[in-house]
């Protein structure tokens, strides 16, 4: 089967998020079919950007998939050039439409940009090559920038949105969804009930088999920590304001009397912001560590005695969650402190830690001095939970084959 997969933001090992469309292409590469990611060119959340080098479209293959970069604008922000960078990009693929679909000729064509207006040149495409259409949710368009950004119902870019999410769920044959909870929100907005499948985010059991030794720094460094007499609660991952780490930082304000220390490894445009608080707080058991290579994750994780992530309250998170960094701390099985309240829970479901309230540092202390009370022994055994749970559910060979099992079921 030939598969063309629409995703603006696709990433690669080469270029860095997002990875979810290269892991599932991946698994359909290795069961037989052949599968072509369009993309544009710039990303925000890219390491690095493809170099077309002038040219208006770039083809590659990456680990036998195929890649097809756009030249779009560059963009900073979610201002008007973000707008204009996905215009450009959906533009040229309704223009190169007819192209596409002759050149390719695929059976299965995906939508999966995040923002849901990549239907219209897929539906196009699909209807050309006498192909099935699927949409795959990511976030929910238009709910995330009015919920999370306080966009009104009414301006024209959420009008276009709307547009776009009611027409995917009227003319698309299969729906896949990343979050749980959405069937009664997508059936208010047209889906058929029988379309909609979930296929959540996971990790690639390779990777970690391939995993690299942290650098002597680090490994120093985190090692002096415990030689002091100090539990290690570690964040890894983005410094963003959806992380909610200034709450983190305020717990660790409330544990600074106890041998607990807190570190965050990684970057993000919080990083600063949440330094200066560290700071003006005083506090002295919080340490901020440059990101580690992807390959050293694993090995970075398995030195913390409790691997920490949160979320602000947010009603958004009632369709549920599917973060890739808490996947990651199941596979390392590290217990988990989840200051969470959504539709679902993983931690609670695998049983790998505790939940606590969100945007509570008192609720959040209390959880890490629980997770501490417990035995060596106990708190190994409950992370061991999370992992056998990933392996057994959340694997890209499972998810890749569970992806291609709902098309059938239509």
């Amino acid at each position: 089967m030939n598969i063309l997969l629409i995703n603006h933001y696709a990433g690669s090992p080469r270029h860095g998020m997002a990875f979810r469309p290269y892991y599932l292409a991946r698994e359909w590469v290795t069961l037989g079919h052949r599968v072509k990611i369009l993309a544009s060119d710039h990303s925000h959340i890219r390491a690095q950007q493809p170099n077309l080098e002038g040219k208006s479209r770039l083809d590659e293959t990456i680990d036998g998939v195929e890649y097809s970069w756009y030249r779009t604008p560059a963009y900073r922000g979610n201002g008007i050039g973000r707008v204009r960078n996905m215009s450009t990009f959906v533009t040229s693929l309704y223009r190169h439409s007819k192209q596409i679909a002759r050149e390719y000729n695929p059976s299965l064509v995906i939508a999966s940009s995040t923002y849901p207006m990549d239907i219209w040149p897929a539906h196009r495409i699909a209807k050309l090559a006498g192909a099935k259409l699927l949409f795959e949710v990511h976030d929910l368009w238009p709910l995330s920038p009015m919920e999370l950004g306080g966009m009104s119902k009414w301006h024209p870019f959420i009008m276009l949105v709307q547009q776009a999410e009611d027409y995917a769920y009227r003319n698309a044959d299969v729906v896949v969804s990343i979050l749980p909870k959405v069937r009664e929100y997508m059936m208010s907005r047209g889906l058929a009930p029988e379309k909609l499948h979930l296929v959540p985010n996971g990790i690639d059991p390779a990777e970690w088999l391939a995993a690299s030794e942290l650098s002597e720094n680090v490994t120093s460094f985190l090692t002096a920590l415990r030689a002091d007499g100090n539990a290690i609660v570690g964040y890894a991952g983005t410094h963003g304001v959806s992380n909610a780490l200034s709450n983190m930082l305020d717990t660790a304000k409330m544990m600074q009397q106890e041998k607990v220390a807190f570190v965050l490894v990684g970057c993000g445009p919080d990083k600063a912001s949440l330094e200066e608080q560290a700071s003006r707080q005083g506090l002295s058991n919080t340490y901020f560590l440059d990101p580690v290579e992807k390959s050293q994750v694993p090995a970075l994780l398995q030195c913390f005695d409790i691997a920490y992530i949160g979320w602000h309250r947010h009603p958004l998170y009632r369709f549920g969650i599917s973060p890739n960094k808490l996947m990651d701390y199941m596979m390392a099985a590290r217990p988990v402190l989840h200051a969470a309240s959504a539709g679902n829970d993983p931690v609670r479901e695998a049983g790998c830690g505790i939940t606590v309230e969100p945007d509570n540092p008192v609720a959040a202390a209390q959880g890490i001095r629980t997770l501490l009370s417990l035995s060596v022994d106990e708190r190994n055994a409950m992370g061991q939970k999370g992992k056998a749970y990933v392996l057994n559910n959340l694997t890209y060979p499972l998810l890749g084959e569970r992806f291609l099992a709902a098309c059938a079921a239509q």
